[in-house]
């Protein structure tokens, strides 16, 4: 079973979160994707975090963006139920 957002966040390099806070909604680059499962994140369709994938590139979830957004914003989105 693969961590929800709010569980690998904290477990990604500073640079893979400084990244996504940066580009938000942009196509995730296959480092950051890398980083992502490394810190207990896995890509599957059915994963909450998961947005479109596909010749234009990865992308989050408008939920995951707007989770992003409240972390650079200072503040702490709550936990999600599911993955």
């Amino acid at each position: 079973m693969s961590a929800s957002l709010d569980e690998w966040w904290p477990r990604l390099s500073q640079e893979s979160r400084d990244w996504l806070i940066a580009n938000n909604g942009d196509a995730v680059p296959a480092r950051v994707i890398s980083s992502v499962t490394d810190a207990g994140g896995v890509v599957s369709a059915d994963a909450w975090w998961v947005g479109q994938s596909g010749p234009t590139g990865f992308y989050l979830s408008d939920e995951a963006i707007d989770w992003i957004e409240a972390v650079a914003n200072g503040e702490t989105p709550g936990p999600r139920g599911d993955s």
